[in-house]
Parts: C-alpha cells; structure tokens; sequence
C-alpha cells in the first residue's frame, strides 16, 4: 500500500513538473532535463575553484569566495530555471573575476569593499536597463551577420579555451606564432580525443547523455591512472573565513564605488556584461530552439534581468559579476530544453557547499570534449550566413575571428560592428545602416579608445 502510495506521489511530482516547465510540450522529458543540468554543472563547476584561486591572489579571503561562488551559481541558475524557465545556468563570470582580481583590486588599488559595491552598482544599472528597454533595443539594433558571427566566434572560444586547458595547444615561447602546437601523447590530450571521437560515435547513434558518459568515463580513468586525480572525501563543511569574522557578506561599499575615479570602472563593468552576456544569451537560446518568430529570445526580458539582478546579489555576498555561463550550451546539446535543466545546475552548486572535495574528480580533460563538440556544432551557424550581403557577413566573420583571437567576446564585436559600419558607408550602402547600429559602434570604439576595456 505504502509503496502504491509513493508512486502515485511520484507521478504526481512528474506531472507537476512537466506542466510547470512545460516539458512534454517542448519537446523533452524529466530524465533528459535532469542529464542535461548535470552535464551543465559539470561542465562548469570548474568555476568553483578558479573563481577563488584568482581572487585570493588579490587578497579576498578563499573560503568566503568559494562560498559566495556557489551562492551565485545556485541562486542565479534556480532564479533562471524556475522563474524565467530557460535552460541556461548563471555564474561569476570568468573574465570579470580576472578583471576585478588583477585590474580593480592589484592594479588600481581599490579596496574590495569598493570593488563590491562597484559589482552592485553594475549590476543595479544592468537591471534598470533592462526593465527600461535599453538592452533590449541594443539586442535589436545587432545586425544579423554580427549575432551570428558572434554564435561562431564563442564556438571558436570554447575550442580555444578547452585545447588550452588541456595543453594541446600552448603558448609559443620563440619569435613565430603566438600558438604552437603541445604533445600530442599526454593523457590528457589522448583522453581528451578519445572522448571527442567517442561523443561523435554516440551522437550518431542519438545517444541523448552522451556528453554527461564521457565526463564521468574519462573521470573514472583519471581516477585510476592520473595521480593527480585523487579522492579527497565526500564532504567538507562550509566556512566563511578561517581568520575574518563573517566573510564578505554585506561588506560593500556603495558610496566609494560612485566616487569619479571608480565610475569608469562600473562603466567598463557595465558595458562588458551588456555585450558579453547579450551575445551568450542569444547564441545559447538559439542552440535551444528558443527564438520566436521574430528571432528574439522567448521570456528575454526576463532572462536578462535574472542576469543582472545575479550580479547585484554577487556584490552582497562578496563574489565578482554573475553572468549567463556558455557552457549551458553543453546541456542544451545533451537535450535540455526547459527551465528544470537550470533548476538541476542550481541545486547541485548548492550539494558543493558541503560536497567540495567531489569537485576535484573532474579533471580538465573530462569537461574538454563537450566544450569541443558544443564549439564545433555551433560553428554549423556559418551556413546561416548570407552571402549575397558580403559586408554584412564579412563582418560578422571577421567578429568570429576576433572573438577567439582576443578571447573576448566585445572585442570581437567591436571589431565587427566597426568593419560593418565602414563597408557599408565605403559600399554607398548607407540606407542599410540606422542610427541604432552606427551609435552602437561609435560608442564601442569610444569605449576602446578611452581605456575603459576589458
């Protein structure tokens, strides 16, 4: 009888669920949505310990770090999954930790309260320009060869960013290229190629977890080849801080962030996040299906502002900006479909508060072949571009190449809103061009030109 009842309990839940997210309607099921958060998180709980690793460099306390890191990644990815219900994960972004580590903190001096309250304040105008329209009507004015060019340039960026990690390809020490080819017989990179060829094969046969066996096959055999893949524990209790009192929860400084010399930092901040996050957001949503007719992000409005009201709470609980993760895009490959997928990523961050040795039996070459096979599918957007428009695809290829070589995504976007606006005035294209689309551009080389980059 009590076993009668626990599966009509359980078929209530199921039902519940697929009716909340929409499930069956979309397309998917409750054990493809569950396999598609977990290859997200595991794609991307490397984050949990680069975050803090480069922030404790620059003074901010490790233990606190790692705690806020997981805040963020759970509150962002539940926020996104149960309210906006879209399949992308929320952390603190990679490029903003390094920014406010080396940049605001080493190299400018700033103390980190007011680093914190700079993150909060970014994030505050990040969220008012949302909820007016503004990020909105920049996503519009994105012609259509740069928001493809941008799909490609992150597909070349994640293979960039997974070949390095692995040493597969490294800095070149000599005079030539800045890239050189590294070994190909380490096991690292064997098992990484192994694991590519190995998702291909699954793949072809529409093995739907694909993605999620080869990260926990390539773990395993890290786990009993690799010395450096070892068991640490199963659980180790949260704490804030091992020497300050309380962390960094609620320690920012919001006055000393608008002070004139810290704005132009909030601005760099802001500016960043808009473009770098718009463009993941749209590259991941269209990975989904999840465009309307018009080409437009469905439940958008509500997705960029659980984006920015992420990064106001990183700058409450002591983290760098939160941002839109492009490895959600591996679960969107590995069928995730619904806002359950980021519910999945959310509570997972939250098991590693207390279940932070696990994380380490992930190695570097277990999450490289998703990364590789999500960068290689999304590069499939180029037959997408018209090429009958020669400036308009022209540019947003040269946006694609430029995002990998300077491994940032508004520098690639600069770049190529510059060589469109250009072509077309040098073409006599001028009535293909709004005003929109040349303030953009003259705003984003202001923005090089004064500095501010990231």
């Amino acid at each position: 009888m009590k076993m009668q009842q626990l599966q009509q309990r359980l078929k209530a839940t199921q039902h519940s669920l697929d009716r909340w997210f929409s499930i069956s309607q979309l397309g998917s099921s409750l054990r493809q949505e569950i396999t598609a958060g977990m290859t997200t998180f595991l794609t991307m709980v490397y984050s949990i310990v680069v975050v803090p690793d480069m922030l404790s460099s620059a003074g901010f306390d490790r233990g606190a770090i790692f705690i806020a890191t997981c805040l963020i990644s759970a509150c962002g990815s539940l926020l996104m999954g149960l309210w906006v219900k879209l399949p992308m994960a929320i952390g603190c972004a990679i490029s903003l930790s390094a920014f406010t580590a080396f940049s605001l903190v080493l190299e400018r001096g700033m103390s980190i309260p007011v680093v914190l309250g700079a993150v909060f304040v970014m994030g505050l105008l990040f969220t008012l320009m949302t909820q007016t329209g503004i990020r909105q009507w920049l996503l519009n004015h994105l012609p259509l060869g740069i928001a493809q060019g941008t799909g490609i340039g992150i597909g070349l960026f994640l293979l960039l960013i997974a070949t390095s990690r692995i040493g597969l390809v490294v800095s070149d020490p000599g005079a030539g290229l800045p890239l050189s080819l590294g070994e190909l017989t380490t096991f690292p990179v064997v098992m990484t190629l192994g694991g590519l060829a190995t998702i291909f094969g699954l793949a072809q046969r529409r093995v739907n977890c694909s993605l999620l066996l080869v990260m926990v096959g390539i773990s395993l055999l890290g786990l009993l080849f690799d010395p450096d893949v070892t068991f640490q524990g199963w659980v180790a209790w949260p704490t804030l801080s091992d020497t300050a009192q309380g962390g960094l929860f609620g320690t920012l400084d919001i006055v000393g962030a608008l002070s004139p010399k810290v704005l132009p930092s909030v601005f760099a901040l802001l500016l960043t996040a808009i473009f770098d996050a718009t463009g993941t957001l749209r590259v991941v949503a269209g990975q989904a299906n999840l465009l309307d007719s018009d080409g437009q992000i469905i439940n958008g409005d509500k997705a960029f502002i659980a984006d920015s009201v992420s990064s106001m709470l990183s700058g409450i609980v002591g983290a760098p900006p939160a941002a839109v993760y492009i490895e959600s895009a591996t679960g969107v490959m590995a069928g995730g479909r619904t806002g359950l997928t980021a519910v999945v990523v959310g509570l997972l961050f939250l098991l590693m508060l207390f279940l932070s040795p696990l994380s380490y039996l992930v190695p570097s070459y277990a999450t490289a072949p998703p990364l590789m096979y999500v960068g290689l599918l999304m590069l499939r957007q180029v037959t997408q571009l018209n090429f009958k428009d020669s400036v308009d695809t022209l540019s947003g290829l040269v946006c694609a190449v430029f995002i990998m070589l300077s491994c940032n995504v508004v520098t690639g976007i600069t770049i190529g809103f510059g060589c469109l606006v250009v072509g077309r005035l040098i073409a006599g294209e001028q009535d293909k061009l709004n005003s929109g689309t040349i303030l953009i551009a003259l705003l984003l080389w202001l923005f090089y030109a004064g500095g501010w980059a990231i």
